[in-house]
């Protein structure tokens, strides 16, 4: 895959493809093809600082963390972002979501991982 802007971060998608984070500027997802299946900045209209880990939980929402904001967003696949994270976080890297609403977040700022619960839709 070419023409990305600084790739930084990667996660395996449900469908087959995958997303990458890019330093400085967008988020991108792709299908199993290879193919650019959309910008996130695009699709949604949403501006990143500096967008770091991202990872796609069970319901195949996109989840990024943004280094320069220090948030953490979801990106449905219907329906506007979520902010998951506002506060708490000095500087957000990687990041893993498991499949009983548990988020993981890598905060290279404070030298720990910070586990976050949360929920989007009713269990």
């Amino acid at each position: 895959v070419h023409d990305l802007q600084g790739p930084r971060y990667i996660s395996s998608a449900p469908n087959g493809g995958f997303v990458v984070s890019e330093e400085c500027g967008d988020v991108k997802v792709f299908m199993s093809s290879h193919k650019l299946l959309c910008s996130l900045s695009s699709k949604y209209g949403h501006q990143f600082g500096n967008p770091a880990g991202v990872c796609v939980d069970r319901d195949g929402s996109i989840l990024v963390a943004d280094e320069q904001r220090r948030t953490v967003h979801l990106f449905p696949e219907h329906g506007a972002p979520i902010c998951l994270v506002s506060m708490g976080l000095r500087r957000p890297a990687g990041m893993a979501c498991s499949s009983f609403g548990r988020l993981f977040v890598a905060d290279t700022g404070e030298n720990c991982v910070k586990v976050f619960k949360y929920c989007v839709r009713p269990p």
